[in-house]
């Protein structure tokens, strides 16, 4: 499943978020589950995939005794802070406590819809990343048009 746009929403006072409904609308227990993954993102937000998205990322990491140092560093810190969250009847997951004080959101927040997962953003924070990201555009486009020519490797991939 793709995931585009911006939502405004609201953490509830059970630290319940909505999972946007056009987006929800288009999920199929089936192939995406019937529950999300919540981990720290980059910069303060909140990065939530579907959880057979996740579990399939998780399996096609490169499986070893000895795995490369950068994968390992990566893997301890997503893994362990990771949290697997239900969907409930009406669409919303419950974000643990410990990563709403980790991301600094309060009740507003903004939710993005960034290829295969979603980003949860305080939305003052999101307002000046947009905008520092608006305004270098173009070497952003650049250095991505690069990472896909090396199939994916490199800053864009990353």
């Amino acid at each position: 499943m793709l995931f585009t746009g911006e939502y405004e929403h609201a953490i509830d006072a059970k630290q319940r978020l909505a999972i946007p409904s056009d987006l929800r609308s288009r999920l199929d227990p089936e192939i995406h589950g019937s529950a999300f993954y919540v981990a720290p993102g980059q910069r303060g937000s909140l990065w939530v995939w579907p959880e057979k998205t996740f579990e399939h990322m998780a399996a096609a990491t490169e499986l070893s005794l000895v795995p490369d140092e950068d994968l390992l560093e990566y893997e301890q810190l997503l893994y362990s802070q990771a949290a697997r969250v239900d969907l409930d009847k009406t669409g919303r997951i419950r974000i643990p406590d410990r990563m709403i004080r980790m991301a600094g959101l309060q009740s507003n927040v903004v939710v993005l819809g960034v290829k295969d997962h979603l980003e949860v953003h305080d939305p003052k924070a999101w307002a000046a990343l947009r905008e520092e990201k608006f305004a270098s555009q173009a070497e952003i486009m650049l250095r991505a048009r690069r990472a896909i020519r090396r199939g994916g490797q490199g800053e864009a991939g990353q």
